[in-house]
């Protein structure tokens, strides 16, 4: 299972959404593997253990840090990718991690 987690205003939720749901027209995956959660407050956010806006999940593991997230925060999420910081997963990324995980 697939878990996008986003909250409200990020910037960076709907063109990572965009790269994800890519995968279920290119056939990487379907449309019921993926859950797409909206975070409304800090007691959402605990309550999953939030990384930031946006995350993905594969089975329960951040596809960023490839570990089952702790902690939480509550803000819009940077990643460091290629020498640059941006909060957008690019759709590669995105399948190369969920297909290291699969294979984990």
């Amino acid at each position: 299972m697939v878990e996008f987690q986003y909250f409200e205003g990020c910037p960076n939720a709907k063109q990572t959404l965009d790269n994800l749901l890519s995968l279920v027209n290119d056939g990487f995956l379907k449309e019921d593997e993926i859950k797409i959660v909206k975070v409304d407050s800090v007691e959402d956010a605990q309550n999953l253990n939030f990384q930031g806006s946006p995350s993905i999940l594969y089975n329960g593991i951040d596809i960023y840090t490839l570990e089952k997230p702790s902690g939480f925060t509550y803000n819009c999420r940077t990643y460091f990718l290629e020498g640059k910081l941006t909060g957008i997963l690019p759709k590669e990324f995105i399948k190369e991690r969920i297909e290291k995980l699969k294979n984990a």
